[in-house]
C-alpha cells in the first residue's frame, strides 16, 4: 500500500468515509512523520518570514517546549531536553549492529529500525536511488555530539545521515525513561 504525503492524506480524508477508514489504518509511524513534516514546514516558514527571529517568538516557543515536555526546572528535573534522531543504513544487519552499539554505549534509550525506506538523493553529480532502513533514535539533546561521532565512526557510508528533531512534548513517563536510560554525557 503506497504511503500518503501529508497533503495528499488530508485531501483523501475529505473525499469519502472509506478514505477516512483507510487513513486511520495507516501505521502510527506514517502519521507521526506527517505531523513532523508539517511541523518542520511551519518552522521553516517562520524562519524564512523573519517571525522566528523576533525575541518574543523565540521566548514563547522555548517556554512552550519546556512546559509541554515536562522539562521545566520547577518540575524537579524529572526529564531532560530530548530529541529524535534519524539515521539511514543500507540494510537490516547494519541497522541492528549500529543500534545495538548505540544502546550499549547508552547514547540512546531506544532505537526503532524501520524497513523498506526508498531514498532518492543527489550524490556524485547525479540522482541516486537506494533501498535503506531508517533508525529512529530517542535520546537526550546533550548526547547529540557523541551520538553523531559514534555513527560517523561505525557507519559504512562516507557521509551518514544524522539529523535531529526536538521532542517538545509527550508522555512525561516516557521522557523520564529516556533520561534514566541514557548516560549523562
Amino acid at each position: 500500500m503506497p504511503l500518503l504525503t501529508p497533503f495528499r492524506a488530508l485531501s483523501t480524508l475529505s473525499s469519502s468515509s472509506s478514505s477516512v477508514a483507510l487513513f486511520r489504518r495507516r501505521s502510527p509511524l506514517v502519521r507521526a512523520l506527517c505531523v513532523l513534516s508539517v511541523s518542520a514546514l511551519l518552522a521553516g516558514v517562520a524562519f524564512r518570514t523573519g517571525i522566528a527571529h523576533s525575541e518574543s517568538f523565540r521566548s514563547k516557543l522555548a517556554n512552550r517546549a519546556v512546559h509541554s515536555a515536562g522539562m521545566d526546572s520547577a518540575s524537579g528535573s524529572r526529564t531532560v531536553p530530548s530529541i529524535v534522531v534519524y539515521v539511514t543504513v543500507p540494510n537490516r544487519e547494519a541497522g541492528k549492529k549500529l543500534s545495538e552499539s548505540i544502546i550499549k554505549e547508552k547514547l540512546a534509550a531506544c532505537v526503532n529500525i524501520v524497513p523498506g525506506i526508498e531514498s532518492v538523493y543527489w550524490w556524485e553529480g547525479k540522482v541516486q536511488t537506494d533501498s535503506e532502513e531508517l533508525l529512529i533514535i530517542k535520546t537526550r539533546e546533550s548526547l547529540l555530539p557523541a551520538l553523531t561521532e559514534h555513527v560517523k565512526s561505525n557507519h559504512e557510508y562516507e557521509v551518514p545521515e544524522v539529523i535531529s528533531l526536538p521532542i517538545t512534548g509527550g508522555n512525561d513517563k516516557y521522557l523520564e525513561w529516556i533520561k534514566n536510560n541514557t548516560r549523562d554525557n
